[in-house]
C-alpha cells in the first residue's frame, strides 16, 4: 500500500518523464509512441519502477533498449526537474507494460 507521499511522486514522476521523453528524446524514438503508463516508487524514494506502452509493439524491446540506455540522462533531466521536491532523484528502472497487447489479443481470440 502507497503512502500519499508515494502516490504525489510517482505521479510527479510520469508527468516528468512523459515530458522528457517527448521532448528532449523525441528524435530517439521517432517511429513510435511511448506513453508512461504507471510508476511504483520504493517506499524510502529511492528507486521508480517506469513501466511505459510502445507501439508499434514490434518495436518494443529495440525502443525499450534505447530508453534504457539513456536511463542517465533522462535521470538527470528528470533531476534537473525535480531538485527543489526530493533530496534524492530514485533510480530509474523501465519495463514494458504489454496491457494493451494482451487486451488486443485478447479481443482478436474473441473475434474468431
Amino acid at each position: 500500500m502507497e503512502n500519499t507521499r508515494q502516490q504525489k511522486i510517482a505521479k510527479q514522476i510520469q508527468r516528468d518523464i512523459a515530458e522528457i521523453l517527448q521532448h528532449d528524446h523525441s528524435t530517439m524514438l521517432r517511429g513510435t509512441l511511448v506513453t508512461v503508463t504507471t510508476v511504483r516508487v520504493s517506499v524510502d524514494l529511492a528507486y521508480a519502477k517506469i513501466y511505459i506502452s510502445i507501439f508499434p509493439f514490434e518495436k518494443a524491446a529495440e525502443t525499450l533498449a534505447l530508453i534504457e540506455s539513456q536511463a542517465r540522462a533522462i535521470r538527470g533531466a528528470l533531476g534537473r526537474r525535480m531538485r527543489n521536491q526530493v533530496k534524492t532523484i530514485p533510480e530509474l528502472q523501465f519495463f514494458i507494460d504489454d496491457s494493451l497487447e494482451y487486451i488486443e489479443n485478447i479481443d482478436s481470440l474473441l473475434a474468431k
